[in-house]
């Protein structure tokens, strides 16, 4: 085969992908409700909500958070905090808080058992004081809109749902950490449609850890975190739990109504994915080897090679980009991204090809990962990555 015969193959390669993808997730942009437009019924009777944080070494954003969740406007509110092994401020600030208000009850842990990561442990314990009909499940970090609850329970309530996620508003610093942060989830919206999440004859699934939405009831049957306890990716892996027992689940845009820091730095978003990124795919070598090629024929060529080719390759590349910015710039504009910001997908893609890489190499170099000061060994995330 002669060097354009090649050309043409990969390009006809990455314009078979990027065509009807780009199409498919340019119809879908608004397949999931925003949570913002939901209406706010204050005369509806809404059950009792338990919001439940793990907090570990969180005095950066605590307080922020912790403001957003008292002044929420839902009539029956506990909020349970775990302050799980602090070494910071974390927990004085917990305790200023719980005497100002007594909806705040917080749970110190002092040693974390065999068999648990810290945040589903303190997930776990947090769980087991609430009281309330309905569990929020989120972060120390998450600020949320004072309405975003109650629309939330009302949605849940209205449409007999039994669990809801939402992605959240991300207010990371700098226009290249908030690009890499929306690439990582249009990938995310290709592999897991979490529009069909709703579908119950679907098998799409999602969990997001900064907003976990669940009845208690179902909490209990699906035999909580104890299930989830040593996956890395439990937010994920607790929305699957979910559907695969047959309950109903949906998946919000959150934008406007929950948001995060997710990482305040390229080193930590890179650091932080390094830990799950991994446990994703199973931890399936074959997986990531395929995938990185995958990218860097199908993502990363058309950007290199528009420019080294000629004549149809050429074309069918300049297409490719076009179809890859315009894709970008449509799907993810309920997230706050602007039309130019396609412009640096490959850069950022070149960055979680290397973030995938990277895990696969540390966690088998090191024959497993360290996550919240403890060594968890290949072996027994594997023995519990919940197939």
């Amino acid at each position: 085969m002669d060097t354009h015969s090649i050309q043409l193959s990969l390009a006809i390669l990455a314009a078979g992908f990027w065509g009807p993808v780009g199409l498919w997730l340019m119809l879908k942009r608004h397949a999931l409700t925003v949570l913002a437009t939901v209406p706010v019924e204050t005369h509806q009777q809404l059950p009792r909500l338990s919001v439940i944080i793990p907090a570990r070494n969180e005095e950066r954003n605590l307080e922020q958070a912790l403001q957003s969740v008292l002044k929420q406007d839902y009539p029956d509110l506990e909020i349970v905090v775990v302050n799980d092994r602090s070494t910071d401020r974390t927990g004085a600030i917990l305790e200023t808080w719980a005497k100002r208000d007594p909806r705040l009850t917080v749970l110190t842990i002092e040693t974390l058992p065999d068999g648990w990561f810290g945040q589903t442990h303190a997930l776990h314990v947090g769980a087991q004081q609430a009281h309330g009909d309905v569990f929020l499940f989120t972060d120390a970090d998450v600020v949320f809109h004072p309405s975003a609850l109650r629309k939330a329970v009302h949605y849940m309530q209205t449409n007999r749902f039994d669990h809801l996620t939402a992605a959240f508003e991300n207010i990371m610093p700098g226009v290249l950490l908030n690009v890499l942060s929306a690439t990582f989830g249009l990938f995310m919206l290709i592999v897991f449609a979490p529009w069909n999440a709703r579908n119950p004859k679907s098998r799409r699934y999602m969990g997001i850890g900064a907003f976990n939405l669940v009845r208690r009831s179902v909490y209990r049957a699906i035999g909580g975190h104890t299930t989830i306890a040593l996956l890395p990716n439990n937010d994920l892996k607790f929305g699957k739990l979910v559907k695969e027992r047959g309950y109903r689940q949906d998946v919000l845009n959150g934008y406007g109504m929950v948001a995060i820091e997710w990482y305040s730095s390229l080193p930590g978003f890179i650091d932080g994915l390094v830990k799950n990124i991994f446990a994703g795919i199973e931890y399936r070598v074959s997986l990531v080897l395929l995938m990185a090629v995958t990218s860097l024929l199908v993502h990363i060529w058309p950007w290199v090679g528009v420019w080294l080719t000629t004549g149809v390759p050429q074309a069918l590349l300049a297409g490719t980009v076009v179809m890859m910015v315009v894709s970008f710039g449509v799907v993810m504009a309920p997230f706050g991204v602007k039309p130019w910001h396609g412009l640096l997908l490959p850069v950022t893609i070149s960055l979680l090809v290397y973030i995938q890489c990277r895990a696969m190499v540390l966690i088998l170099l090191r024959g497993g990962i360290h996550w919240g000061g403890r060594f968890y060994s290949l072996r027994e995330l594997k023995a519990k990555k919940g197939e």
